[in-house]
C-alpha cells in the first residue's frame, strides 16, 4: 500500500491506495502546534481504524502547504513506518512545465492536482481546488501551467461574514432554493454559496477568453460537491484527485 498525504491549512487528508484502487480516505486537523509523537498515535489510530498494517506500507509521499507540519509529519510517518517519505518539491519528478515568473512558489498541492488532471483529461484545462482557499490553475494547450488565480475559500467567506457583523447568524453551508433569498439565512446561503458559484463561471469564461478556446474544467476539494452543482460552466467533479495524482507522482519516482 501507498500512503498519500495532503497537508492543507485546515486538514490533512490522508489515502491508502493499492494499485489503482483507493482502499480508504481520512481527515485530521491540521495544527501547527502538535509534535511529531502525536501525529504519529493519531495516524496509528486512524489506520488501526480502517485495518491497515503500518508494517504493510510500501512507502509515502507528501504535498504539504504547511511547512511546520510537514516536518512534524514526515518524522510521525518514519516513526511508525520505519520509512522515508517521498516530498513534492524541489528534487521530485512531476513532467510538469510550469511556465510562471517563480515556479518555486507553486504551490505542492497545485502541482499535484495538474498532473492528476493531466493523466486523465485532455488540455487546455482549469484545475480548481476548493479548500481554505479556492484556487484556479489554468493548463494551456500543451499541458503547461501558465498561471491562474488565487480567491477566498467557501468558509473564509462565511467565517469573515460572520465575525464582522453582530446580527448575521452562522449557517450551515446548504444549497440556496433561490437566488433571491426571502430570509437572512437564505441572503447569506445565496451571497456565499451561489455567489461562489458565479464567480467560479464568470473567471473560467474570462480565462477560456484569455486562452482562446474552451477549457476542460476539472474541480476538487471538500467542499466542491455542494458548490459545482450550482454552476452553468460544465465541470468535471472528481473529490480524489489529489490522492491520484499524489499516487502517480510515487511511482514515477519510485520506479
Amino acid at each position: 500500500m501507498i500512503l498519500t498525504v495532503d497537508i492543507g491549512n485546515s486538514n490533512i487528508v490522508i489515502g491508502g491506495v493499492e494499485g489503482d484502487e483507493i482502499t480508504f480516505e481520512a481527515r485530521l486537523r491540521t495544527e501547527s502546534t502538535k509534535t511529531s509523537d502525536q501525529y504519529c498515535v493519531d495516524l496509528k489510530i486512524l489506520l488501526d481504524v480502517y485495518g491497515v498494517d503500518p508494517a504493510g506500507i510500501e512507502g509515502s509521499i507528501i504535498a504539504s502547504v504547511v511547512p511546520q507540519v510537514l516536518n512534524s509529519f514526515q518524522t510521525a510517518i518514519k516513526k511508525l513506518t520505519g520509512k522515508n517519505s517521498l516530498v513534492v518539491g524541489p528534487g521530485l519528478k512531476t513532467g510538469l512545465n510550469i511556465l510562471l515568473e517563480n515556479p518555486s512558489q507553486t504551490g505542492a498541492d497545485l502541482v499535484v492536482g495538474c498532473v492528476a488532471a493531466l493523466r486523465e483529461h485532455k488540455p487546455p484545462m482549469i484545475v480548481v481546488d476548493m479548500g481554505t482557499a479556492t484556487t484556479m490553475v489554468v493548463l494551456d494547450k500543451n499541458g503547461a501551467l501558465i498561471g491562474g488565480c488565487i480567491c477566498p475559500g467557501v468558509k473564509i467567506s462565511m467565517d469573515a461574514l460572520t465575525d464582522r457583523t453582530a446580527l448575521l447568524p452562522g449557517l450551515q453551508l446548504d444549497q440556496p432554493k433561490k437566488a433571491i433569498g426571502r430570509n437572512t439565512i437564505d441572503c447569506m446561503r445565496s451571497g456565499i454559496m451561489l455567489g461562489t458559484a458565479c464567480m467560479l463561471d464568470g473567471l473560467v469564461e474570462r480565462m477560456e477568453e484569455e486562452l482562446g478556446s474552451k477549457a476542460t474544467v476539472v474541480v476538487t476539494g471538500g467542499i466542491a460537491k455542494f458548490v459545482t452543482p450550482m454552476c452553468r460552466t460544465p465541470v468535471v467533479y472528481d473529490k480524489d484527485l489529489l490522492i491520484k495524482g499524489l499516487a502517480a507522482l510515487y511511482r514515477e519516482n519510485k520506479r
